[in-house]
């Protein structure tokens, strides 16, 4: 007798997202909820959003969703896998979320290798509300906050979080950066996050390069390109790390 189908991760009845055009969180989830459907685990996952436009996800999934309070999706999908460790527990969160009022949680549940999988949107902005100057704004840039563009000397340099999350870290940890440009790519690093979370490695970090045209006040051909070529120009798409077991079968 054959088994029941799995019913797919999308809920088609909430299509298309509610997203502004262009934006890179609807490419983002995709290869979410492709890799999801993949590996056979949607009846085991836990999906957190923050607050922030991530929070326009928290319907876009046929899984357990729980929305959190600004830079706090991290501690909250932590508990929840402790509480449970059987689930494949997800924190989704953009920038500012994750590298400025949650930075904190990040450094911490990746110091103490939780077994969770992080995922995190890098548009440059503070997007919500209304396209302030970010963690990750890249040098000289111009946003609501600084319209003469970024500059580093007075406000640091752009914050390079997977570099960060790596440096602290398990040994087993994974973490990669990926783009919205390369999904195959970016799916694959997503897969491999959550690999690593059934593996019971501990923590895992992705963070995916992502548009904004509403705030960028880019057409579609500027958009590929600051996308394409000047944030990977800084921010480098790779693996950062993998974990030491993984190095040792190969």
């Amino acid at each position: 007798m054959l088994e029941p189908k799995m019913p797919r991760v999308w809920r088609l009845e909430t299509k298309p997202h509610k997203f502004c055009p262009g934006c890179g969180h609807g490419l983002v989830l995709k290869a979410l909820g492709e890799a999801i459907d993949e590996l056979g685990i949607q009846n085991r996952t836990v999906f957190g959003c923050d607050i922030g436009c991530s929070l326009l996800s928290w319907d876009f999934f046929n899984v357990d969703t729980i929305q959190t309070h600004h830079g706090r999706t991290t501690p909250v999908m932590v508990g929840i896998k402790r509480a449970n460790p059987n689930l494949i527990t997800i924190a989704y969160m953009g920038d500012g979320g994750g590298y400025a009022i949650g930075s904190q949680h990040l450094v911490n549940a990746a110091a103490r290798n939780e077994n969770i999988t992080v995922l995190l949107s890098n548009n440059t902005v503070y997007a919500m509300t209304g396209g302030q100057m970010a963690p990750t704004t890249m040098p000289g840039q111009k946003t609501e906050t600084s319209p003469y563009g970024r500059e580093p000397g007075s406000t640091g340099p752009p914050m390079l979080g997977p570099e960060m999350v790596a440096a602290i870290a398990g040994e087993n940890a994974y973490v990669a950066r990926g783009t919205i440009a390369n999904l195959r790519q970016l799916k694959a690093y997503i897969k491999k996050a959550l690999q690593n979370q059934l593996d019971g490695n501990g923590f895992s970090f992705v963070e995916s390069l992502a548009a904004c045209p509403t705030n960028w006040r880019t057409n579609a051909e500027e958009t590929w390109r600051f996308v394409e070529r000047e944030m990977t120009n800084y921010f480098k798409v790779g693996e950062v790390k993998t974990p030491a077991t993984r190095e040792k079968a190969v």
